[in-house]
């Protein structure tokens, strides 16, 4: 595949700045490895009085995309502080270099946890990538967390599985982890987007109901919740549902629609649960057959 660079990332690829290692540097950051095909060693020098950085050198292992990334980040952060520099967002190095491929953007990522690993060891923190701290390993091939997939995500506003593996490269060997990462990428995707508020301004209100209600009272409000309450929270997110069977307590639907086909649609069968159980007042067994 032939991916467009600008003139930007060939100049700094072909003209790479600030190439090499800092002699007693204050800060050392190394991520990656040969295995997994890019690696990447960062290396600073500090004025401890001002923590501002006086120099940065780097040593990659990597395509032409992680030697401009690495280049770029060299450059943006000399004669920033520590902190101004933690600041400096691998959209920003992409940004720097007037754009890179979105296949090529976890060379970007890498440049910055090279300089989070870097301020880690200038402030004598650990950044051990140890499974109670880093999550776990989603994508063996390349030894990716569910947490980097999470905060590549949140941070780049990721929306499809295809984005994650660009932005980190999980999912991009043998492609096991890839229903994982859809798990992942929907549970955050759930999380960010809450459920709007349900009854719509065309509807009145439901009356609960007082007393006892035979079958066919219970069949007709029911429905009246789904029609007023559900459908149009679900139909916000391009989702739906239809109402296949009631017996006694047990509700029987189908979701239709992006619900049908998201992989984590517990959040969904909860919202739709409460809603019948706090009308009809008694607890609802809610079965989604596919």
């Amino acid at each position: 595949m032939a991916w467009k660079y600008s003139k930007k990332v060939r100049d700094h690829y072909l003209h790479p700045r600030n190439v090499g290692e800092v002699n007693n540097a204050d800060a050392i950051g190394e991520i990656g490895s040969m295995v997994c095909g890019d690696a990447l060693k960062l290396t600073l020098s500090v004025d401890k009085t001002t923590d501002r950085i006086l120099d940065a050198k780097f040593q990659t292992y990597g395509c032409g995309s992680a030697i401009a990334s690495s280049s770029a980040l060299t450059e943006i952060i000399i004669g920033m502080t520590i902190d101004e520099a933690l600041n400096v967002s691998n959209q920003d190095l992409a940004e720097y270099l007037d754009g890179l491929p979105e296949e090529k953007m976890h060379c970007s990522v890498m440049g910055k946890e090279a300089l989070e690993a870097a301020v880690a060891n200038y402030r004598g923190e650990d950044h051990s990538h140890e499974e109670e701290d880093e999550g776990k390993i989603v994508c063996h091939c390349f030894a990716v967390t569910d947490r980097q997939i999470e905060k590549a995500i949140t941070e780049n506003s990721l929306t499809t599985v295809g984005q994650i593996t660009n932005y980190t490269k999980a999912g991009g060997a043998c492609g096991s982890c890839l229903g994982k990462i859809d798990t992942i990428l929907q549970s955050v995707l759930s999380r960010s987007r809450p459920m709007p508020e349900p009854r719509q301004n065309d509807f009145e209100p439901i009356v609960k109901p007082e007393g006892k209600m035979s079958m066919f009272k219970k069949i007709r409000l029911i429905e009246e919740v789904l029609e007023k309450e559900i459908r149009p929270a679900l139909g916000y997110d391009h989702g739906g549902l239809e109402l296949l069977d009631i017996e006694g307590n047990t509700v029987y639907i189908r979701l239709t629609g992006k619900c049908h086909a998201c992989t984590n649609n517990d959040s969904t069968l909860a919202f739709i649960s409460s809603q019948l159980e706090n009308i009809l007042g008694e607890p609802i067994d809610l079965q989604n057959l596919e």
